[in-house]
């Protein structure tokens, strides 16, 4: 993955350097502090501009973050700063800015400082340590300037604080990462599945996402070119990644691997980071044969990060799409049940899945029917690991995009051998105000789920596209 580029700046006074000896020096010390920390959170590359102490310097700071294109701004109040010297930030940088409120130690040292032998160096110790003092005045600058900005307060070795920071940090890789996907769209929405009915240029702005419209006669092409050594490497990579049924047929197996081998020419050749599809077509057309042969490729697809969603739900591929980025999976789910009795909800899909988020090995089985689609031809089955999961849906409304988050526990129990993906989920809640509450916040029938809680993350990012949050808790 490409590394993050995020920008620190610390800021404080330069009247300040002068009358208290080595007060610079120790701030800038702390501001170091940070930035080795933030270097070791991930795939990070922090742009730091050192200290920033006048309008001036200020303004050059903005100019290198433009150049630099940062994707958010962590601005460290190392002690009182005016208020000026951050206009130019806000008046020229359209990121998000959190400002770090971070003291060096939870409080004061008191006796320490009461115990100096004048009041000059007293007064140097307390500035070494009064982050707090800017936040209202530098809240009130970006308040009047529409800027989006948040607040982490703290100390330097505050677990707790530096958790809030790898989550922004977090959620600018996914920024990035949105930014800059390729989404590809093959073939035409489900019809009358209206819900799922999105607008692509409102997707396209607000993500950063560019969408590649796709031909399937352009996949046919790549189909026919496939040589028959490439089609038995897929077949040796079904075998490493799935189980197979024994009921599969050759022929399944080899149509399958056909098409993979298609669609594998198809995303490299467009650069694609991400997929919706659907297609019908008619009985014994060429098409038809792709489109129900197309399961096992694009779950070998998902599985290494580059989703694929089915009935052309573009919503829920940029809802995958950001659970990839975040490395907890993805995968393309609807509501199946409600099991009153275990007071739990059951959700699944047929079509491509999340792989390496089974419980198990994901198995490779035929379907003599493929329900509400044309034609039969292999699906998979598998469930979402044990444990924490969140559930995603992109909601696209009349005011534009908002996320719909929960956190919940994929849970043990019965589920259906159908030959799909299916779990069994438990939320804080019931499960029959769990899905009245969900579909009342108005998302499309599918979602996204990954392994783990990150609702918290998805939260700031949604901050850092300046778009709503429902959480279902």
């Amino acid at each position: 993955m490409e590394n993050v580029k995020i920008g620190l700046m610390g800021v404080g006074l330069n009247t300040y350097w002068g009358q208290f000896e080595g007060l610079l020096d120790r701030l800038i010390g702390y501001q170091n502090k940070i930035k080795n920390k933030m270097q070791s959170l991930g795939n990070v590359t922090v742009i730091d501009a050192g200290m920033v102490d006048d309008s001036e310097k200020a303004d050059r700071v903005t100019s290198l973050m433009k150049s630099e294109d940062v994707e958010i701004l962590f601005i460290f109040i190392s002690t009182y700063a005016l208020s000026s010297t951050i206009i130019p930030i806000a008046n020229r940088l359209n990121i998000p800015v959190i400002l770090l409120n971070m003291q060096p130690l939870p409080a004061i040292e008191y006796d320490k400082l009461n115990s100096m032998s004048d009041r000059g160096s007293m007064t140097g110790e307390w500035l070494a340590n009064c982050q707090a003092c800017s936040i209202p005045e530098f809240c009130s600058v970006f308040n009047r300037t529409s800027i989006r900005y948040e607040i982490v307060s703290g100390y330097l070795d505050d677990q707790e604080t530096w958790t809030e920071i790898s989550q922004w940090i977090k959620a600018a890789e996914v920024s990035q990462g949105m930014r800059k996907n390729r989404m590809g769209v093959l073939g035409n929405y489900y019809g009358g599945m209206v819900d799922v009915y999105s607008d692509l240029a409102l997707q396209s702005t607000v993500f950063g996402t560019h969408i590649e419209i796709l031909e399937m006669c352009e996949l046919a092409a790549l189909r026919q070119s496939a040589t028959q050594a490439e089609i038995e490497s897929k077949k040796e990579e079904f075998s490493r990644i799935f189980t197979i049924d024994e009921t599969c047929t050759a022929d399944e197996i080899e149509r399958a691997a056909h098409t993979s081998v298609a669609l594998d020419k198809l995303v490299t050749k467009h650069k694609l980071g991400s997929m919706a599809y659907y297609y019908s077509g008619l009985n014994g057309n060429e098409y038809e044969n792709i489109i129900t042969s197309i399961i096992a490729g694009n779950t070998i697809l998902t599985g290494k990060n580059i989703p694929i969603a089915g009935e052309y739900e573009v919503k829920n591929a940029q809802a995958m799409k950001i659970m990839s980025l975040l490395g907890i999976g993805g995968c393309f789910s609807e509501f199946y049940a409600l099991d009153y009795n275990d007071d739990i909800v059951m959700l699944g899909h047929d079509g491509p899945a999340h792989f390496i988020i089974s419980e198990d090995r994901v198995k490779l089985v035929p379907l003599p029917v493929y329900h509400g689609k044309p034609g039969k031809g292999l699906s998979i089955q598998m469930s979402v690991r044990q444990g924490p999961v969140t559930l995603l849906s992109v909601v696209e409304e009349k005011g534009g995009l908002s996320f719909l988050i929960a956190e919940g526990e994929s849970v043990p129990g019965p589920i259906l051998n159908i030959g799909n993906l299916n779990s069994r989920y438990k939320f804080p809640i019931s499960a029959k105000e769990f899905i009245e509450r969900w579909s009342k916040a108005g998302p499309s029938h599918h979602c996204s789920i990954g392994v783990g809680h990150v609702a918290d993350i998805l939260k700031k990012y949604a901050f850092m596209l300046n778009i709503p949050v429902i959480v279902i808790s």
